[in-house]
């Protein structure tokens, strides 16, 4: 009799164990079908809902969703001064700020995000995209680059050039004049005038370039 229950006890736990397990099976079809559920376009006919309708009316007390550049205020009176930088910066034909220190250190950070994996870190066209097969870009330190006005680039970079597809959307246009004054910075690395350099940077040059 002992032995009789002990196998009526363990039968009842394999159908316990069985029960759960069919039980957590089930919800996570339910949960899955949850995640998978039936896709509408906008003002579908749908069985759903009463008014046969997919879309839903707007909550009591709702308001649309503002876009635009001045979307983020209430008044838009905050957003104005961004906006106004903004086209100034497309209007302008040259860096439309000073060239600081700050300025070209900003550039920098652009120039190695979006630039550099083409152009190479000094501007010479040898970056690493290239050396896996992308075409060649012209050099920066050519004559022609060299003397190209400072709207040239960021011409290219707003409506792209070439194989080089625009950069626009990515990068803002003050970040565009930013990186205009970082590759003149990389022009004048390579094509300055040794005689005005300060006299413990010319200490550091060769003889040859140090007299010039």
């Amino acid at each position: 009799m002992r032995s009789s229950g002990m196998r009526s006890s363990g039968k009842s736990a394999a159908l316990c164990v069985l029960g759960a397990l069919l039980a957590l099976t089930a919800c996570e079809k339910a949960k899955q079908d949850m995640y998978d559920d039936q896709k509408f376009k906008p003002l579908a006919h749908s069985e759903r809902f009463s008014d046969g309708s997919s879309s839903r009316p707007l909550p009591d007390g709702s308001a649309p969703f503002a876009q635009g550049p001045l979307s983020g205020t209430s008044s838009g009176r905050i957003g104005e001064e961004a906006v106004r930088r903004n086209q100034e910066a497309l209007a302008a034909q040259s860096i439309p700020y000073p060239v600081t220190l700050q300025l070209l250190r900003r550039g920098r950070e652009r120039y190695q995000i979006y630039c550099m994996p083409c152009h190479s870190p000094v501007g010479d066209g040898d970056g690493l995209v290239v050396r896996r097969g992308f075409p060649h870009p012209p050099s920066y330190h050519s004559d022609r680059l060299r003397q190209a006005p400072d709207r040239h680039f960021f011409d290219v970079m707003s409506n792209g050039y070439g194989i080089m597809y625009s950069y626009a959307d990515r990068v803002e246009p003050s970040d565009r004049w930013a990186i205009v004054a970082y590759i003149r910075a990389l022009q004048l690395s390579q094509h300055a005038d040794a005689g005005k350099l300060p006299p413990q940077v010319r200490g550091h040059l060769p003889d040859k370039e140090a007299a010039q």
